[in-house]
């Protein structure tokens, strides 16, 4: 993923008002990431904890090669955390396995007329949404697992995009 500025971190929001994408708390360690390792920047906001942001490239509209000149940004936010620590939830995004509360649902409303009825979307990814770095063996879940698989990271890398691609679709 290529790096963001902040303005294109807020001018990708689609199913939240203008308003609402200049005011959300945006990560202070921007310039820090690891984008060439990033499938999607996604954070939590320390003000709001049951918020989370996130921005993944996308085909800007009317692009005729469908490649990656665009970015798509979408709020979410995480169910109530139910499940005990001996309890272990599968990421829907990246597959990780995490103990306790390692994998949230996170639910956003859809973009346009459908937001504006109350429809939504939901998935369970990881709650530090660090599912790019852990396809990458970046990094380790704390208490999970990932499983041992046939194929090979790049394989991972994009199945892991297509489950993004899907769930943003949805969204949209």
């Amino acid at each position: 993923m290529r790096p963001l500025s902040e303005t294109d971190i807020r001018t990708s929001f689609v199913n939240c008002s203008k308003g609402e994408a200049k005011r959300l708390a945006l990560p202070r360690d921007l310039a820090e990431r690891p984008w060439p390792d990033l499938d999607f920047l996604g954070w939590r906001d320390p003000g709001a904890p049951d918020r989370a942001y996130l921005v993944a490239p996308w085909p800007a509209a009317g692009g005729a090669d469908g490649g990656e000149d665009g970015v798509v940004g979408v709020t979410l936010r995480l169910a109530a955390q139910q499940r005990g620590f001996l309890h272990r939830n599968m990421c829907s995004l990246c597959l990780t396995t995490h103990g306790g509360n390692g994998v949230s649902l996170m639910t956003g409303r859809r973009a346009g007329e459908a937001g504006r009825r109350g429809d939504s979307v939901g998935a369970y990814i990881c709650t530090d949404l660090a599912c790019s770095l852990y396809v990458r063996g970046r990094k380790t879940p704390d208490t999970g697992t990932r499983l041992k698989e046939t194929l090979t990271v790049e394989e991972q890398v994009e199945r892991t995009r297509d489950k993004l691609t899907a769930f943003l679709t949805r969204l949209l």
